[in-house]
């Protein structure tokens, strides 16, 4: 397994992913998104993995402007506007290759051990 994990430090999700891996000896690597945003490749695989970005967007996400912004727009303008503003997707993202999950999914994490 290639397991990378997305989040942020104060992500209560992204510290149960982690912790959900190093419980079972499973290495991964784990990315902030405050300090390094995810590259154009692994934002379409997670996309390609999830059927669209309806997914990934964090309703909750502090930046209501954009969010706001983000309802208006085509589904091409708004996968940019994403992959342009970060804070916007939910977190952890947990990624194990062409496979992705978003959110805390020891159920789905189980299916690709």
């Amino acid at each position: 397994m290639n397991i990378q994990i997305f989040g942020t430090k104060k992500c209560f999700d992204t510290k149960k992913a982690q912790r959900y891996f190093k419980e079972r000896g499973i290495k991964f690597q784990y990315i902030d998104l405050k300090e390094k945003e995810m590259s154009r490749g692994e934002f379409d695989s997670v996309k390609s993995a999830l059927g669209g970005i309806d997914g990934m967007i964090d309703e909750k996400a502090k930046d209501k402007q954009t969010l706001t912004l983000m309802k208006y727009l085509s589904e091409g303008d708004r996968e940019e506007k994403l992959f342009e503003n970060q804070q916007l997707l939910k977190t952890p993202i947990v990624r194990n290759g062409k496979k992705a999950a978003i959110g805390c999914c020891p159920k789905v994490w189980e299916q690709w051990e």
